[in-house]
């Protein structure tokens, strides 16, 4: 009897060591294509937990109570930086205080562009206490949609990787295997979408907002202007009616809307020009999370691109 219960005891305190020692780190991943990232590293190991969901934006993004609990208990955080994700900011600070919080715009290596505000391209703005748009520096501040750019995405991947094989090194093999895997599908990816783009590459466009000069920056795309700087400031009247007045003079084939902004505006700026439109979604607002979402989001930029300056040739 002695025997049984031994052998029970240590079947149970095997379990219990086994158990601990390959307890599933809890990591956060802050906007869709952060997440796709960070979920084909971890693929086969555990799920990170994706902040920004459904449709929503970094842009105008409100913290929910529960997220707030997830990043308390969170051993990693994986997001862009203060510059994109500025609701995480204090709660990173304040809240995920035992959490390994990594900022992928600082990134060593990756390619950091700063906001453009001449030309065709609205000035960034903020709005004052009373509620009027102003200019303001921008010495500080840059352009953070850097994973618009797959060689940025292969640095964040690399970045990704050595995070989760400090935070877990009992899953480092799988971790390695599986960004190898991402690097060679993100490497023909890239191909993918320079053959895509290859037909229409000297056909202009403008977009709704400036967030393409990385992946115009890497392709060769041909964008004019944006219709606002920031997405968080609407712009007015007098700069529609300029916009509208521009289009025959810049040669743009296509304006692009953005899913989770006005595309009405759009509309109106396009209405009795020869001019096309078409929907463009950096932040893969409209894609279901997950490892496949990041060359999905791309690859939907390059294909819309091409299909709505084709349809204007």
């Amino acid at each position: 009897m002695s025997l049984i219960r031994t052998a029970v005891l240590a079947i149970v305190l095997f379990s219990s060591t086994s158990n601990f020692a390959f307890a599933e780190i809890k990591v956060l991943a802050s906007i869709k294509p952060v997440h796709s990232l960070v979920a084909s590293i971890m693929e086969g190991v555990g799920t990170p937990s994706l902040i920004v969901q459904g449709a929503g934006s970094p842009h105008t993004y409100s913290l929910k109570p529960s997220q707030a609990n997830e990043l308390q208990n969170a051993d990693v955080v994986f997001w862009v930086g203060h510059e994109l994700e500025s609701f995480l900011e204090k709660p990173i600070e304040t809240i995920a205080t035992k959490a390994k919080a990594v900022s992928l715009l600082d990134t060593q290596g990756i390619k950091v562009l700063s906001p453009r505000e001449t030309g065709n391209f609205e000035e960034h703005a903020d709005d004052d206490a009373a509620g009027h748009a102003h200019a303001h520096d921008h010495v500080e501040e840059v352009d953070a949609h850097v994973w618009l750019d797959p060689q940025n995405a292969l640095l964040m991947a690399a970045e990704i990787e050595r995070t989760l094989v400090a935070a877990d090194p009992a899953n480092a093999a799988k971790f390695t295997a599986n960004a190898a895997k991402l690097k060679s599908e993100i490497t023909a990816l890239q191909t993918e979408i320079q053959t895509i783009l290859a037909p229409v590459k000297d056909k202009g466009f403008i977009v709704f907002h400036d967030a393409y000069q990385y992946f115009e920056t890497r392709f060769g795309a041909k964008v004019l202007g944006s219709i606002t700087a920031s997405p968080e400031v609407m712009p007015g009247a007098e700069r529609l009616i300029e916009l509208k007045a521009k289009l025959t003079e810049l040669k743009a084939s296509c304006v692009f809307a953005e899913p989770n902004f006005e595309p009405k505006l759009v509309k109106a700026i396009v209405e009795g020009t020869p001019a096309k439109t078409g929907t463009l979604d950096p932040e893969a607002s409209g894609l279901a999370e997950g490892p496949p979402l990041y060359a999905n989001m791309m690859r939907g930029l390059a294909t819309s691109i091409r299909d709505c300056l084709a349809q204007a040739s």
